[in-house]
């Protein structure tokens, strides 16, 4: 009995990028048909705003294993990982990137892995950031290691999206509902035994990458709000010490006057104290109102995507 693979590609603004996909998929479909394996696509358009929802349907009216999920817009590529791994129907399913910064090259040694070695899921990550802006690979660096520090849930530096999974991991993934979510940390939490493949970063074949350093920077605050609860410690702590400062400055404020009097100098000093101290309980509001923004999301229950059409 033939075994299928699903390969997932969620795809915004990539029209340029999936017919370079395509033909390279292709190609490396015709290895596994070798030994018994169909490849199913399904490319999730996360409300694009050029041809790219155009271009899969054309590529679906020539090739019956192409299926396409179009959503009614743009809800991110988290969304379109958890619709793509919902409406796979694979035995196995891999997350691939269009613009083949995800070597297809890798699907057969990653299939063998979970075959042959009894894998659950195999991954990949970078070993390198070549051809990445010098500041935010270091920021990208300084993250998954801050990440690993505050989480219990294992995040490998440079991971990538690209992994291939069972079908028992996929249903893992698929049962944690969550709005906010954060992919790379959700594999971590629900376990599954891993292998790993390092390679050298790849250029994109066409266009240009759709994250920003800003974009990344939000990111990486929902990943961190998403596994850990450090932030909400150190807030809590912040005031803990805030409040032992304050009674020290309280003590010596009162022993001055009763030994020296009330001067009115030292207002400028003060007014700074004052001024750090708003700072700080500002700050710990703020950590404190973007956990409690997470909640609020979380409790609309409202849905991960909506899909404006499918095929």
């Amino acid at each position: 009995m033939s075994e299928t693979i699903s390969v997932i590609v969620p795809s915004y603004n990539e029209e340029k990028s999936i017919p370079f996909f395509y033909d390279a998929i292709c190609s490396e479909g015709e290895k596994f048909k070798e030994i018994d394996v169909e490849l199913e696509l399904i490319f999730v358009d996360d409300g694009s705003k050029d041809r790219t929802l155009e271009v899969v349907k054309e590529l679906r009216r020539r090739d019956s294993r192409v299926h396409y999920i179009s959503f009614s817009r743009n809800f991110g590529k988290e969304a379109g990982i958890y619709a793509g791994l919902e409406n796979a129907t694979g035995d196995y399913l891999v997350l691939m990137d269009a613009d083949l910064q995800d070597p297809p090259s890798y699907l057969m040694e990653m299939y063998r892995a979970i075959k042959d070695e009894g894998y659950d899921s195999v991954a990949t990550r970078r070993v390198d950031r070549k051809g990445e802006p010098v500041i935010r690979s270091f920021f990208a660096r300084q993250f998954y290691k801050l990440m690993n520090k505050i989480s219990n849930t294992e995040i490998v530096d440079g991971a990538r999206d690209y992994r291939l999974m069972t079908r028992q991991m996929a249903d893992a993934i698929l049962s944690m509902k969550e709005y906010n979510r954060f992919t790379k940390g959700i594999y971590g939490w629900v376990g599954f035994r891993t292998k790993w493949l390092e390679y050298e970063n790849v250029e994109r074949v066409a266009g240009e990458t759709k994250w920003s350093f800003w974009k990344l920077f939000k990111y990486s605050l929902e990943g961190i709000m998403a596994f850990s609860t450090v932030p909400l410690a150190i807030a809590s702590w912040l005031g803990v010490i805030m409040c032992v400062i304050a009674a020290a400055a309280i003590a010596f404020i009162v022993v001055r006057a009763l030994i020296f009097g009330d001067p009115t100098s030292g207002w400028p000093s003060l007014a700074c104290i004052i001024i750090f101290m708003g700072g700080i309980q500002l700050f710990c509001i703020g950590v404190l109102g973007q956990y409690l923004a997470k909640t609020y999301l979380e409790t609309k229950d409202r849905p991960i995507y909506i899909c404006k059409e499918k095929e």
